[in-house]
């Protein structure tokens, strides 16, 4: 295998581009090699298979649509309530639509997984990785909700992503007087995280300062 990483990351972006637009069936060696602009044949130097090609896809998309870490520092440093939830799903939404591309691969590469086994290991272990990294996330900065949130929210914003990604005209309307998609990433994250959604620090004092022992376990009514 040829071992020049520049080279390599060109075609795997070529691959990415080849399979948001054309689909897995699309995804060959010479359709790569022409979307990268390069000799006929150099694909081949670089992955051994077309399932080699698709699990450097699936390597490569998370690290262009991971958040900028610059971004995340600047949102960390504001107060940690449902505001700065949706601060993160709005960018999340952003950078969904300026990589309109790389999330349309990532859904091909889940249609993919369907067809073959050894993808479909690989990418549920991927896909189960990012979400179980975001509720590490969340519980570590303290934001409002749990795990059960945050795994509520994972739901509402991938099926967001797909209508708007793919047949945004599904939504247009659909609430009236809701913005397509910034309205709507707020209507679910208000739904998931109700007004007064404390973070796990602030439910924990809320236990702190409720009263313990015979005052606490005294019916009601009794002096």
């Amino acid at each position: 295998m040829a071992s020049n990483p520049e080279r390599r990351a060109a075609l795997v972006d070529a691959g990415v581009e080849v399979l948001a637009r054309e689909g897995a069936r699309g995804l060959t060696f010479r359709a790569v090699d022409a979307e990268a602009g390069v000799p006929v044949g150099t694909a081949s130097n670089y992955f051994t298979d077309r399932a080699d090609l698709l699990r450097q896809i699936d390597t490569r998309l998370h690290v262009r649509l991971a958040p900028d870490p610059d971004v995340v520092a600047g949102l960390m440093t504001r107060p940690k309530d449902r505001s700065l939830v949706t601060a993160f799903m709005h960018d999340l939404m952003a950078r969904a639509t300026r990589d309109r591309t790389g999330y349309l691969a990532l859904m091909e590469l889940r249609l993919e997984a369907t067809r073959r086994p050894e993808l479909l290991a690989s990418y549920t272990k991927s896909v189960r990785g990012d979400l179980e990294e975001a509720m590490e996330f969340h519980r570590t900065a303290g934001l409002p909700g749990g795990d059960e949130s945050v795994a509520v929210l994972y739901l509402a914003m991938l099926g967001l992503l797909l209508e708007h990604l793919t047949l945004p005209g599904v939504l247009e309307g659909v609430l009236p007087g809701v913005g397509v998609p910034d309205g709507l990433v707020e209507r679910i994250v208000t739904t998931v995280l109700p007004e007064g959604s404390g973070s796990p620090e602030d439910r924990h004092q809320e236990d702190r300062d409720r009263p313990t022992g015979q005052d606490r376990d005294r019916p009601t009514g009794q002096g």
